[in-house]
């Protein structure tokens, strides 16, 4: 056997494995063998048929087994012999494989890049304070009273907070928005909705709820608003100013609840000054946790920017992939329309594979401190996992398990994000801590 190795990039490598002929004879004559232990012929007890009469019985599938036979050979040895660190096979050529000739077989493989680890070690790492302030935790107690308020119909005019019921028909120079989008008719006419009276977040149509302050219900009135320069939910409206005619149908005020004793008990709390502190904990732990996903943020972007090898090209396709499927799925939840996405298509794309060129070398270099560091994965820690994956997608802990035990890829693949897991983790504590104060 002859193997040679050739050097398409630092990553990707073409090994050429040539069979002499009495390799490949051997290599039939095993298949041969094999089929004729397993044939069943009729006027011959298994394994007794002639092998001449076997092989024009099943030659096509003697060629076909013989090929997988010599291909899995040639990679195998070959491998062995040029000591390559294979991460995926990109292509097979097996050229031609038939009795009594050598084979040579080709195989492109994408292989782990070679660097040396940078110093990963004293990142530099910003984290907010983590105090909590009264005003803070009277904010939250006041956000916890919003949740469980009841609206009350109100006979008096609109205020800010209100929520109101309305009607709206919009044209845009004189000309119904309706027929402008024919497809989005939340944009034209809806014969009843609610709006929040100078709410903090925009309502469908923007600008509208900043309008209503000041009517009563049974107003009618016609409102400006003008659409953002770009608005994907209905790109035909962009940048154009609207006239919509609105017909206050009725009005209900926030009420709060007081803070007596049912709302406190219903909060695990026998006290105010209980409840406040239950809040100043939760608040307290909160800013912990966004310092901690900061802190793993920075030291992961600190570490690639040291990182100066290329990526193997397979496996930033398939990361790409993925992560194109990602950013498709969030500009769809956050109302992006189907054309808009073909229009953004190629942005998209190229911004997909930015992204999983990072990701790809930043799991490269992990698993290399992880394996410099000695981090294991251990049995808690896939406990845990399923644990907490179990209770995410509402499974019982021991159906999640069962599935698991079918899934090898599936495991491995847990096993290899607990790892990055530690690997970060790792870094984050051998970082530097700086704590920033807030802007005033």
């Amino acid at each position: 056997m002859n193997v040679q190795l050739n050097s398409i990039s630092d990553t990707r490598k073409s090994l050429v494995v040539t069979l002499d002929q009495g390799e490949v004879a051997a290599e039939r004559k095993a298949v041969v063998g094999e089929f004729v232990k397993q044939a069943r012929l009729p006027g011959f007890r298994p394994g007794k048929a002639p092998s001449a009469m076997i092989e024009r019985r099943f030659g096509k599938e003697i060629t076909e087994e013989l090929q997988q036979k010599v291909v899995s050979k040639a990679y195998r040895e070959g491998l062995e012999k040029q000591k390559l660190d294979v991460l995926n096979v990109v292509n097979v050529e097996p050229g031609t494989i038939a009795d009594g000739a050598e084979a040579t077989i080709t195989v492109t493989v994408d292989v782990r890049p070679e660097f040396e680890l940078p110093d990963y070690t004293g990142l530099k790492t910003e984290v907010a304070p983590t105090d909590v302030t009264d005003a803070e935790v009277d904010a939250a107690i006041e956000g916890m009273r919003s949740q469980r308020a009841e609206f009350k119909v109100a006979t008096r005019e609109a205020q800010k907070g209100d929520y109101v019921k309305l009607s709206y028909e919009g044209t845009v120079d004189g000309k119904p928005v309706a027929e402008l989008v024919p497809d989005k008719q939340i944009y034209g006419k809806v014969p009843q909705t609610w709006e929040e009276v100078e709410g903090e977040h925009e309502g469908v149509i923007p600008g509208l709820g900043k309008q209503l302050a000041g009517l009563k219900t049974g107003d009618k009135k016609d409102v400006t608003v003008s659409f953002p320069a770009e608005f994907s939910a209905a790109p035909a409206l962009a940048g154009k100013s609207a006239t919509y005619a609105i017909e206050v149908q009725e009005i209900r005020e926030r009420v709060l609840p007081p803070i007596d004793e049912e709302f406190l008990k219903s909060n695990q709390a026998d006290s105010l000054d209980a409840l406040k502190d239950n809040v100043r904990n939760n608040l307290k732990f909160q800013k912990e946790g966004r310092n901690r996903s900061e802190q793993r943020r920075q030291v992961t972007d600190a570490l690639l920017e040291k990182l100066t090898f290329d990526a193997p090209e397979s496996l930033v396709e398939s990361e790409t992939q993925g992560v194109l499927r990602q950013f498709i799925e969030e500009n769809m939840r956050r109302g992006v329309s189907q054309e808009q996405l073909e229009s953004d298509k190629k942005e998209l794309v190229e911004n997909a594979r930015k992204a999983a060129v990072g990701r790809v070398k930043l799991q490269l270099v992990l698993a290399k401190i992880a394996e410099t560091e000695k981090l294991k994965v251990e049995e808690n820690d896939i406990n845990q996992f399923i644990y907490r994956e179990a209770m995410r997608s509402g499974q019982q802990p021991d159906k999640f398990i069962k599935d698991l035990s079918k899934n090898r890829d599936a495991l491995r693949g847990i096993q290899q994000n607990i790892i990055f897991d530690k690997a970060v983790d790792f870094l984050v504590s051998k970082a530097t801590v700086s704590t920033i104060e807030p802007k005033a």
